[in-house]
């Protein structure tokens, strides 16, 4: 059974600790296993991206406990790009709260590529979801800020919250972003003429620029995802990075709509919340276990690292992380039911006897 989930029975927890003490190694042999895959190639259309090492190559898990596992490039910095998305949707549910986004951005999963200029529902005319690049614009244009520095500074505060540290934005890629978004200015433009956004349509866009040209390592990505998985609580710092009541709405996006037009197929075969971005990063959330951060730079024609996608699938299979695979008898749900089974029983027997 999985490493990541809790067991009751003795000889149960002996097998977790078992498992646990073969992560490290088994993280090893999936590096070595996949270094050498190189199909994908660099994301060309943002410039700056073309200049990434195809070979680099990382794997980093931290446990909601702190431990920490990983092998490869783990400290080699790049932009975290649509990952982003993630986070600052959370924070827009704090700023705004849960019916408001709903109101301006959905939380339907789409067929089509991640940037596609056409999803809008044809009836509220929002966009489908916040992992799209209309619905981050959308989400953007609702994070709070006397003006576009303070909304800036209140962005980079709460990515400092889930990954520990001083961050930054690499102002390379967010000048090339800038200058080369012209698909991602005609989502605005569009979300502007059906009131989505206001018309403050350069400042929105640059807080988006802004927020994919965030400098990570895969270290910070695995980080921010145990946040995630430890009710958004860093699980080093102990800081609070988002309200608990907030998180279960995130993952359920991530779920559903991270993996761009793979997301379909990355639940039937992995099954976790999860999120990509086309610089080659991929986080992954075990809810209450351990976030889960793979780094490689050749993505395949989705957007999606080549190499991360192998590992994660290789990961779910051996530790049973689909969320399909927790056993029934952890949940709550029977317990209850349970319970009510003999109050439920006399009730119908009452119900005959009138």
């Amino acid at each position: 059974m999985s490493s990541f989930y809790a067991k009751i029975k003795v000889s149960q927890i002996e097998e977790v600790q078992y498992k646990m003490s073969d992560l490290p190694e088994f993280i090893k042999h999936l590096y070595e296993k996949y270094r050498a895959l190189d199909s994908g190639s660099l994301a060309s259309y943002i410039p700056e991206l073309t200049k990434a090492n195809p070979g680099w190559f990382a794997i980093s898990i931290v446990t909601k406990e702190g431990e920490i596992f990983q092998v490869g490039d783990s400290q080699e910095n790049f932009t975290i790009q649509s990952i982003s998305k993630v986070f600052v949707y959370g924070m827009a549910l704090e700023d705004r709260n849960r019916q408001i986004l709903l109101e301006k951005i959905g939380v339907e999963p789409t067929g089509d590529p991640f940037n596609s200029v056409i999803r809008l529902d044809e009836n509220s005319k929002r966009p489908d979801n916040p992992m799209v690049n209309a619905g981050a614009i959308a989400t953007a244009g609702l994070i709070k800020g006397s003006n576009a520095t303070d909304k800036l500074n209140r962005l980079l505060a709460m990515f400092r919250r889930y990954i520990g540290h001083d961050v930054f934005i690499d102002a390379p890629v967010f000048m090339s972003e800038r200058a080369t978004g012209h698909r991602n200015r005609a989502l605005a433009n569009l979300l502007l003429n059906f009131g989505i956004i206001d018309n403050n349509i350069e400042e929105i866009l640059d807080l988006y620029f802004q927020q994919c040209s965030l400098v990570v390592n895969c270290h910070d990505l695995a980080m921010m995802a145990a946040t995630l998985a430890n009710r958004g609580v860093n699980p080093i710092t102990n800081q609070q990075a988002i309200k608990p009541c907030y998180v279960r709405d995130v993952l359920s996006v991530m779920h559903t709509c991270g993996m761009y037009n793979y997301a379909g197929e990355w639940a039937y075969r992995v099954g976790i919340p999860a999120k990509s971005g086309v610089s080659g990063g991929i986080i992954g959330v075990i809810p209450d276990r351990a976030g889960i951060a793979v780094f490689s730079p050749l993505i395949d024609e989705r957007g999606n690292s080549v190499r991360g996608i192998k590992v994660f699938e290789d990961l779910s299979d051996e530790f049973d992380l689909h969320l399909f695979d927790s056993p029934l008898e952890k949940c709550s749900f029977l317990e209850i039911s349970n319970n009510k089974k003999d109050v439920v029983s006399k009730v119908i027997g009452d119900s005959l006897k009138i």
